[in-house]
Order: structure tokens, then C-alpha cells, then sequence
């Protein structure tokens, strides 16, 4: 099988284990469900994680020795307990045992990053301009963002999270990203190189979507629109990340919107959603207004646009909400509530009247943040 085939037929697998599996493939899985009982529940004992997970006691009690002997799991301390008998030790993530470094390369000018510990909290961040650099020279860019970052980390490093622009292979290949002028870039294994860590690239949007589902509001299924140097959005359908046959899953930004053509865009096509919506191009059409009412009306035209872009889609897949991330001034308001309107006039009130529209309460770290959960996801399973 070629490398491109197995990319294919490669499957993701579910954010959070909640079962045990066959005895196959039961130890890494098993490790996985008592590492998320603990992240998400935190301070349990051998006896809870064994009723919780339905693992015998003696698996639980393997499991917990190889885990806190990792360094992954600590013990905290004694439960009180009012009744009689020797009260339980009780377990919890190692939460402040590791460091994570998260990579945005999605704005416009400037790549930030951060130290986080693994519940997606910031240590210390940085940022690196890119002074319009491109191809070859903005990727070095990153990987020195890369370095300073794991010089500054002090805690080992459980893994590096990019959150990359452009259509992302599961192998951290950034096939096309064409803000960046990048065309198959092996930045996974760039970076790796670089630094001798495990690195997972993924999409910005992607990541982003990952950031709502661990460490935000998420309810349920979720599409979030990722506004920035680009316009992209991840889709997390049944607790899984969608990808797509060819990666391209959620790349709204360009797809032609609209029968009425359009500014030039850089992919080639006139008229594409990134076009209207993205962070440069919303930037000068308010430079250009006259006035209030001409500002209010750029805004408006691109949440129309988003509207239209958004319709088929929650048409299709019945989404529970739609989550919006990138600057708030720009995207809150106007812009927001004319996408609203535009999409539930092209659908069916009956199915998706109740759809929730929401901006991200994330911020500007929130592909940060994403790039986090990727690696909490793939390197211990948990979310």
C-alpha cells in the first residue's frame, strides 16, 4: 500500500474512550480510559476508576503502577471517609508534570506559540513575525518559534501541536496553504527533525474545533468557522474529528459563494468566501467606508456570504451549533447576526431552527489551545 493510500484508508478515532475493547487491542485503550476518567474527573480512587470503567481491579491497579510510574499519575492523598476500614488512596493526573508547546500559524504577520500545561493552560508565550516571509523562509520562521519555545518549557515536554493554515495530511504534510506558498511541506517531520519531539500538524480550523470540544463550550455536534489570514472551519461529528477523503474537509474558504462574481482570490477563482470574510480583506473594506453605515454594510455582506456558505451544510449534516472564531470586534455583531439571518432563511426552521450560532469564548488562543488537545489526544488519549 503507497503512503497516500494508508493516509486514506487511515480512520480517526474517537476523542474520549468510554468502553474497553477487545484483548487485542485492550492495553493501550484501558490505559487511555483510566488516563480520561482521571483528566475529566480527577481525584478518584483504584476501586472508582475499576467501577467507572468496568476494567477489573487488578487491570486498574496494573494500569495506575505503569502510569504513575510514567509520571503520568500521582497519587494525592487519603479520601475522608466516615466510615470504618482503611480509607482509599486517591489518584489524579499528574496535571502539572508535563508541558505541552502549541503552535498558531494562522494569523496575518505573526506565528505565536506557547508553553501550556496539559489542561490547556498558558505557561509562557511568544510570537514571531513573519515580515511577509513565505515558502521556505516563513517554515524556518516557525521552526525557530518552535525551539525557543521548548528552551522555555520547564517541564518535559509531552509533545508539539501546529495548528497549520491549508489542507493538512494525517502525516503532517501541509499539502497546499497558499497564503504561506506552501505546496506539499513535510512540516511534521521538519520539525521533528529540529527538535527530536514528537510534533502532530494539523489544520488551523481543525485545531481549533479540537480547542471548542476539550477545553470549551462544545455541546454536541459542531462545525467551527476559523476567521483569519484564510477562511476554514473543522467539523467534530459523534465526538470524531472529520477529515475527508483528501483532508479538505471544512475548506469553505474557497468555495465560490454567490452567482455575481467576486474579487480575484489567491487560489484563482473570483468571488471565494475568503474573499469576503477574511481578516484582511473585512480590515480594508472598513478602511475603505465612508461612514458608519457603509462600515455596517461591509460587515453585513460578509455575514451574508457566511450564510450562504453555512446553509448546505447545516442542511446536511443537522448540526447542533455553529462556532465562530477570530477577532471578536470585526465578527461579533453585524457580521454574526446577518450570517444568522441568511442561513435560516435558505433551511428548514422545522430541523434547524434551534441551531445555536456563537462566537468561540476561546480568544486568540484557541488554535493554540487545539494544538494542545491534539497532542493530549494523540499521545495519551485523552480529551
Amino acid at each position: 500500500m503507497s503512503a497516500p493510500e494508508a493516509q486514506r484508508s487511515a480512520r480517526p478515532r474517537a476523542l474520549r474512550p468510554s468502553a474497553k475493547v477487545l484483548p487485542e487491542h485492550a492495553r493501550g485503550h484501558n490505559r487511555s480510559l483510566v488516563l480520561q476518567h482521571l483528566y475529566r474527573g480527577g481525584l478518584q480512587s483504584r476501586a472508582d476508576l475499576a467501577r467507572e470503567t468496568g476494567l477489573t481491579r487488578v487491570t486498574v491497579s496494573d494500569l495506575v503502577a505503569e502510569l504513575i510510574a510514567d509520571g503520568l499519575v500521582v497519587e494525592t492523598g487519603q479520601r475522608e471517609e466516615g466510615r470504618p476500614g482503611k480509607p482509599a488512596i486517591l489518584l489524579d493526573v499528574n496535571r502539572d508534570g508535563h508541558r505541552i508547546i502549541g503552535i498558531d500559524l494562522s494569523d496575518t504577520g505573526v506565528f505565536r506559540g506557547a508553553v501550556l500545561d496539559i489542561d490547556g493552560g498558558i505557561v509562557t508565550r511568544m510570537e514571531a513575525e513573519t515580515d511577509g516571509a513565505a515558502g521556505d523562509e516563513v517554515a524556518a520562521v516557525a521552526v525557530h518559534l518552535v525551539r525557543a519555545l521548548v528552551a522555555a518549557a520547564d517541564r518535559p515536554i509531552l509533545g508539539v501541536g501546529i495548528g497549520s493554515p491549508g489542507i493538512v495530511d494525517l502525516a503532517g504534510r501541509v499539502l497546499s496553504a497558499p497564503n504561506l506558498e506552501w505546496s506539499d511541506l513535510a512540516l511534521q517531520s521538519t520539525v521533528e527533525k529540529a527538535i527530536g519531539l514528537p510534533v502532530l500538524v494539523a489544520n488551523d480550523a481543525n485545531a481549533a474545533a479540537l480547542a471548542e470540544h476539550s477545553f470549551g463550550a462544545a455541546v454536541g455536534d459542531l462545525m467551527l468557522i476559523r476567521v483569519g489570514r484564510g477562511v476554514g472551519a473543522g467539523l467534530i461529528l459523534g465526538g470524531m474529528p472529520v477529515f475527508g477523503s483528501r483532508f479538505a474537509a471544512g475548506e469553505l474558504g474557497h468555495v465560490v459563494v454567490g452567482t455575481d462574481g467576486g474579487e480575484l482570490c489567491v487560489c484563482g477563482k473570483h468571488g471565494c468566501l475568503e474573499t469576503w470574510l477574511s481578516v484582511p480583506r473585512l480590515r480594508a473594506g472598513l478602511a475603505a467606508a465612508s461612514d458608519a453605515a457603509a462600515r455596517d454594510a461591509v460587515l453585513r455582506t460578509a455575514g451574508e456570504r457566511l450564510g450562504i456558505a453555512l446553509a448546505p451544510v447545516v442542511g446536511a449534516l443537522n448540526l447542533d451549533e455553529v462556532v465562530i472564531s477570530g477577532p471578536v470586534e470585526l465578527l461579533d455583531g453585524p457580521l454574526t447576526q446577518a450570517a444568522i439571518e441568511t442561513f435560516r432563511a435558505r433551511t428548514m426552521a422545522e430541523f434547524h431552527g434551534d441551531l445555536t450560532v456563537r462566537m468561540s469564548d476561546l480568544g486568540q488562543d484557541i488554535v493554540m489551545r487545539g494544538a494542545a488537545a491534539m497532542v493530549l489526544s494523540g499521545r495519551l488519549g485523552v480529551s
